[in-house]
């Protein structure tokens, strides 16, 4: 998860205003974090 992280702190870093981390085993999960309210990971905004 560290990987992750930092990854998610490096695009912030960037420019980026938020980043999502999401589980790919799960179907559509990219849609479902995009199109729903409750989302189904993990957003990191600065």
């Amino acid at each position: 998860m560290i990987p992750k992280i930092q990854c998610c702190i490096d695009a912030l870093s960037g420019g980026v205003a938020r980043s999502h981390i999401v589980d790919g085993r799960l179907l559509h999960a990219v849609l479902l974090e995009i199109f729903t309210d409750f989302g189904v990971g993990t957003l990191i905004s600065r």
